[in-house]
Formats: C-alpha cells, structure tokens, sequence
C-alpha cells in the first residue's frame, strides 16, 4: 500500500498489480486533498490509510486501474467504500460526475 507522491508509470502500475490482482490494481482518491492511494487487497485497507494520514470520509472514493486497458477501459468506479447514501451515492459506483472528473483528474495527475 502506498500514497503516491510522484507521478509513476503504466509499467510501474502493472508490476504493482501483479502482486495481488494480475490486472487490476485498487486505489482510493482522496478529491480534497489531492492524494492517490493504490495497491491493497481491499479499498478498505487504502482508505484507512488515509483517514490515519488526515483525509476525511466524505472525501474519498474508490476505484479500480486496469493497466493494460485505455480510455473508458482503465478505470473502473466500483467499490463498497463509495455506498454512502448521506451523501447521496446508494451504490458501488462513484454516481457523481463531477467527483469522477476529479478523480480521473488525479489519476492523470500520477500516473502516465
């Protein structure tokens, strides 16, 4: 599990998958803060990470990377982290556009 500091590569984001999942790597945005936590076995795990580093619950959301995969493909917005229906998301998937675009947003932000 790490809270990526500096932008890492497709390459490095498939090494990284490989060690749990093979072709698919989780991660939790935290949209306020900017931050980026990926490789655990459950969001959970990345999202305790950060709620310990100062992140606040309301903020963060979890999705899947699928290194091998482009466009619409590489990332999935699918985790039991984002059901939260005091703030208006009732299902797995992160509902929001606007909290997507961030988090797609921060996803470009780190990875290339």
């Amino acid at each position: 599990m790490q809270i990526l500091q500096e932008k890492i590569s497709r390459d490095k984001l498939k090494v990284l998958a490989a060690n749990i999942f093979v072709d698919m790597i989780k991660g939790v945005a935290d949209v306020k803060l900017g931050l980026l936590a990926v490789d655990a076995e459950l969001h959970a795990d990345l999202e305790s990470m950060l709620l310990d580093n100062g992140s606040e619950q309301e903020n963060l959301w979890g999705f899947n990377l699928y290194p091998d995969e482009t466009g619409d493909d590489f990332i999935e917005f699918d985790s039991l982290i984002n059901i939260r229906a005091w703030q208006g998301n009732r299902s797995r998937d992160v509902e929001d556009e606007n909290v997507r675009k961030q988090i797609k947003d921060l996803i470009s932000k780190y990875i290339e």
